[in-house]
């Protein structure tokens, strides 16, 4: 049965205390050596040894560093106090770094919502909050990051369209990239904490069609434009064509039946929504000749 392994603070103690004793023994040691004989000396010998021993125990812990400490594979604890320190010559302290981290994955070809094939890639930003689990609860944390990231970006992106369609309001990978991002960090999120990593931010760094239908993707979107520009103009010159007859009217500048009316409602939209210049055409008779 396997338990589950948490951080908990180690024991360690300032070094430089300690340097201070290891310096008293290294004196006496030389002193003995020099003055005394016989056998006395095999007791001041004794002293090299454990110095030696005793030296083992000192280890440098930098900022936004722990060390973790074993002592005959079981975990006892986690030191993250800076500085010399000294803990048991008996434990084997391996590093974890706590500093922030940047992974960006490859562009990686999944299907979208729709189906459609498209190129995606994200940054993750994550640190280690949890140094036991990190070197416990997987086998490489590093690895296991990256690994996990790029599967909850394929699994997002199978999730949303790549962008919207007939003006809906659906979310789409393009057009809410905020709330796509927050989602992100969530499902990274959620594949992590066993890991004892936080995630800090993540966010789509690339985003494309693939290139088997980026061109028609293309013409696709350029027609999309195109049609909502047109509907824009048509809305305008309609209502530009509604005025001119109101104020005509009002005005009583002239008065127009239906037939002439049409005929100056014809005229003002061909003028007010043609891509092209028009050519002014005089009409040498009446309307009706």
């Amino acid at each position: 049965m396997t338990t589950h392994t948490t951080e908990k603070t180690g024991w360690s103690t300032s070094g430089y205390p300690i340097v201070g004793l290891l310096l008293l023994n290294i004196i006496i040691f030389f002193t003995a050596m020099l003055n005394i004989d016989g056998e006395q000396k095999l007791f001041f010998i004794a002293l090299l040894p454990i110095s030696i021993f005793i030296g083992v125990g000192f280890y440098m812990v930098h900022p936004k560093q722990a060390r973790v400490q074993l002592l005959f594979g079981k975990y006892q604890g986690t030191d993250t106090n800076t500085g010399l320190r000294w803990s048991n010559p008996l434990y084997v302290k391996d590093k974890v770094s706590l500093r922030v981290r940047n992974f960006e994955s490859d562009k990686l070809k999944v299907n979208d919502q729709l189906g459609n094939p498209i190129q995606i890639a994200s940054v993750v930003v994550w640190e280690v909050v949890d140094s036991a689990e990190a070197l416990f609860e997987v086998d490489d944390y590093e690895s296991f990051v990256s690994i996990q990231s790029e599967a909850a970006l394929r699994n997002l992106a199978t999730n949303y369209p790549y962008d919207q369609h007939d003006g809906d309001d659906q979310v789409s990978l393009r057009s809410h990239a905020n709330q796509v991002a927050g989602a992100l960090k969530e499902e990274i999120q959620s594949r992590l904490a066993k890991a004892g990593v936080k995630v800090i931010e993540a966010r789509i760094s690339h985003l494309a069609y693939a290139p088997e239908i980026a061109s028609a993707m293309l013409q696709r979107q350029q027609a999309a434009a195109i049609i909502a520009a047109r509907e824009r103009i048509v809305e305008g010159a309609v209502g530009m064509v509604e005025l001119a007859l109101t104020r005509l009217s009002e005005k009583e500048i002239v008065t127009l039946d239906e037939e002439r009316k049409a005929a100056m409602v014809s005229n003002l939209l061909v003028v007010l929504c043609s891509d092209k210049n028009t050519q002014p055409v005089v009409n040498t008779g009446s309307l009706y000749n």
